[in-house]
């Protein structure tokens, strides 16, 4: 199968596909002019990647993940990456969730400032204008 047939298929670009290749995520055959040539199961397989980079998993990961998924026989190993990569999400989950809560103290500062927060509400933030009196002659 050639890779737009592979691309369409999986629902993916080209481009993912030569990526996934240059991971080594993926394989594929050479004609004699050059052009990449596909198993039927490499539909599958690209859905499989795409799965697993939707679940957050960096292709270093998939790429230590797939002989166990070739062989359809889990090692300890491959549950110890999947549960560190869990961590990992589930801190960049808190991480983001503390941006927002900043992000959100910032919109209710904005909202509702304060002298204390926002220097131009201070007296006196600065001198105001007063013209000189004229005086007559």
């Amino acid at each position: 199968m050639r890779i737009g047939d592979v691309a369409q298929r999986a629902g993916v670009s080209p481009r993912a596909l030569r990526y996934y290749e240059e991971q080594g995520l993926l394989t594929s055959e050479r004609t004699p002019s050059g052009q990449r040539v596909y198993p039927d199961a490499a539909v599958e397989r690209v859905q499989l990647i795409q799965q697993l980079f939707t679940a957050g998993l960096p292709s270093r990961s998939i790429l230590r993940l797939l002989p166990c998924i070739d062989t359809g026989h889990g090692s300890p190993e491959a549950f110890e990456l999947l549960a560190a990569e869990r961590d990992r999400i589930t801190a960049a989950m808190a991480d983001l969730a503390s941006a927002r809560d900043a992000l959100d103290r910032v919109i209710d500062l904005a909202n509702h400032p304060t002298p204390e927060h926002c220097p131009a509400l201070r007296e006196p933030a600065w001198a105001p204008y007063k013209p000189e009196p004229v005086t007559a002659h």
